[in-house]
């Protein structure tokens, strides 16, 4: 298979930075800085329209967890359909149960909408917080997911190698595995000849500033120090170094 990237998009404007940077798919999402939402029909639509890049989009309605009330799921299973009918590529997810498993019937729901527009189902890190990584890769393959983002359950990918490996060894003929986590033009190629995957997950990330973000005693910032008046972005530099990276 052809080495490839996934960069992980927050806008439109990181979709545009990711394509300028020769990135063949992203992840669409809103609100990174709580680890991604569902993002606006408007973005994905403009970046359909005005790229060739394969589009993955989020359906995530909160941040915390994964473990959601049946309202939630009947939310995100139409937020699912209107992205799908907008141009997705494929849809982002993950549902858990309380007790960290996978929420069989969630998942055989969702999977069912995407492959009935012919599209990917990628369950998301969600993978990462369920308490057995063997038993959770079963379950979703024979739920018929088609790709698992996964940090190899840690907080960075570099840190889950080995069991990244292991998964990708056993299970990879069955269900892609994608890592993500800390992957850039340093360490991903690395990744990929010590576990042989041959895509990872980037957010290629920078920094930029408003400076709006904090007047008269009152601030919004999310960011810690040096960047507290920043939002960050995708770099379309660290994407091209990335892509490079991996040939």
């Amino acid at each position: 298979m052809e080495r490839m990237i996934e960069v992980c998009a927050g806008s439109y404007q990181d979709c545009i930075a990711a394509y300028n940077g020769k990135a063949k798919r992203v992840e669409l999402n809103s609100a990174l800085s709580v680890g991604g939402l569902t993002p606006s029909i408007a973005s994905l639509v403009r970046v359909k329209k005005e790229t060739d890049l394969s589009v993955i989009c989020m359906v995530r309605p909160r941040g915390a967890g994964f473990c959601y009330e049946k309202a939630d799921v009947e939310i995100m299973l139409e937020d699912a359909k209107i992205l799908l009918e907008n141009g997705a590529d494929g849809i982002s997810f993950g549902f858990l149960q309380e007790d960290g498993t996978i929420h069989k019937e969630y998942t055989k729901k969702m999977v069912c909408l995407i492959h009935s527009y012919q599209r990917e189902a990628v369950f998301h890190r969600a993978f990462d917080v369920t308490p057995d990584a063997f038993e959770a890769i079963e379950t979703l393959i024979d739920l018929g997911v088609d790709r698992i983002l996964t940090s190899g359950q840690k907080p960075k990918a570099m840190e889950g190698i080995d069991l990244i490996k292991v998964l990708n060894n056993q299970y990879g003929k069955k269900i892609q595995i994608l890592p993500g986590s800390g992957m850039n033009a340093e360490n991903a190629k690395i990744m990929m000849n010590y576990t042989g995957v041959y895509q990872v997950h980037s957010s290629c990330k920078n920094y930029k500033t408003d400076v709006t973000t904090a007047k008269n005693g009152i601030s919004y910032s999310y960011l810690e120090s040096p960047h507290e008046n920043d939002y960050d972005v995708v770099d379309v530099e660290l994407v091209k170094k990335l892509v490079d990276s991996i040939k």
